[in-house]
């Protein structure tokens, strides 16, 4: 017996809406389902990361997955989303793209297997590339009325003024673009259902006309949508000051990456733990009770943060986010803050107060450089005193002499210095 895919979903508060039949077709046989996602950018970030769990759960549930690159359609625009039109990308960027956010997802899905419904990644510029103006007017233009298309909550909203730009015909064109993409892959993949993000449910439900009208009314085809996911104070999920977080490591450590799932709010991480993880029923819930119990753990954001950053990174990423996240907070040695690649260092260091000497300042006593070059504190008697107390570290090392020279031995990626005043107080110094 298929595990049933749809009520996986359910639970997991992943499902906004379905076409009828959708449950049954999924039940009934083994279904080859698509998601479309954008190559604007060379990493998804956490906002793609439900929809790739969906898929996810779709293979682990004895489904075929395809992850659709939109090389075409990511060359237009779609304006369910952005006011902005995108920029026109070269085939050269957008199979860099790909070839990044292939390896990616081949961290959720199975690319490799060798049964029927092993995952697979397309591309819609490979066959909107050659597709002429003409062709497109008479093979898909003529199926679907202008008044079908107008009636769409996304172009509305355009057409509305909340956008300063109003909709160019290339953004009104987008959905039957999408259309076809699902016309196609039912062609030549056999795909019958589109999987997407609520805010797509106007065009994968043109997408299902297209083929019904082209086709005939006996194909059917069918679409499954996710909820758009924010945070309980209603803010957009994934964003943060500094912007998206990405999954790629170097657009975002996976210190700053493990961070942002330890810090969700206690209500988020009841939902994100549900959405953004594989663990089982049984796990999350007694998860969520042994949380309840006792908050102040954060025995659920732990569990969240440890499960996604594995799934993205890896073990041995997880360790060292845990690491620099102790550096902080817990007992820790230089030996550990050099340990750390400089990014992290900078970023579990982003809130302490920097300040910058130059070179040639190195040499003198510890005395001088923390009351002179740089305020560490105020005065020496306070600094000779804290230091005979034993409430001074260099490099996370005692200082127990407030005379001892600091030199460039001391610095840790050749250019920085940590002081530290009591268990919570730090200072970056940086050498120019």
């Amino acid at each position: 017996m298929r595990k049933n895919f749809v009520e996986e979903l359910r639970w997991r508060g992943m499902l906004a809406q379905m076409m009828p039949g959708t449950e049954e077709l999924l039940q009934k046989e083994m279904v080859t389902a698509y998601l479309g996602t954008d190559p604007t950018a060379d990493s998804l970030h956490i906002g793609h990361l439900c929809g790739i769990m969906m898929l996810r759960h779709l293979q682990r549930c004895g489904h075929k997955p395809i992850i659709l690159v939109g090389g075409a359609t990511g060359m237009i625009g779609d304006p369910s989303g952005k006011s902005q039109e995108r920029n026109l990308l070269n085939d050269e960027t957008l199979r860099h793209n790909q070839e990044c956010i292939k390896a990616q997802v081949a961290k959720f899905l199975d690319f490799e297997s060798k049964d029927e419904n092993a995952a697979e990644m397309v591309n819609n510029y490979d066959w909107m590339k050659n597709f002429t103006f003409l062709d497109f007017a008479r093979e898909v233009g003529k199926h679907i009325t202008v008044n079908y298309m107008m009636a769409k909550d996304s172009v509305q909203q355009r057409l509305n003024g909340t956008a300063r730009d109003g909709l160019s015909f290339t953004e009104f064109t987008y959905q039957l673009l999408q259309g076809y993409d699902f016309l196609y892959l039912y062609q030549h993949k056999g795909v019958k259902l589109q999987l997407g993000g609520n805010d797509q449910w106007g065009n994968m439900t043109t997408g299902t006309e297209l083929i019904r009208r082209t086709l005939g009314n006996e194909v059917e085809t069918f679409a499954l949508t996710c909820p758009l996911i924010t945070k309980s104070d209603g803010k957009k999920f994934g964003k943060t000051e500094s912007g998206n977080i990405w999954l790629d490591p170097k657009r975002t450590t996976p210190y700053k990456f493990y961070q942002f799932w330890l810090n969700v709010s206690d209500e988020d991480a009841e939902r994100y733990i549900k959405i953004f993880t594989s663990l089982d029923k049984e796990t999350i819930d007694a998860l969520i009770e042994e949380h309840r119990q006792d908050p102040g753990r954060r025995v659920l954001q732990r569990r969240l943060a440890e499960e996604v950053t594995v799934m993205v990174h890896s073990q041995a990423d997880l360790d060292m986010a845990i690491e620099a996240s102790n550096i902080l907070f817990g007992k820790a040695t230089k030996e550990a803050l050099e340990r750390l690649d400089e990014q992290t260092f900078l970023d579990v260091f982003d809130g302490v107060e920097h300040h910058e000497i130059s070179r040639d300042q190195l040499g003198q006593p510890a005395i001088e450089l923390f009351t002179s070059a740089a305020p560490v504190f105020p005065s020496k008697g306070e600094m000779r005193k804290m230091v005979q107390g034993g409430g001074v570290s260099l490099n996370k090392e005692k200082l127990t002499d407030p005379q001892r020279p600091v030199t460039a031995d001391d610095l840790i990626d050749g250019k920085y210095l940590l002081a530290q005043k009591g268990k919570k107080s730090y200072y970056l110094l940086i050498v120019r």
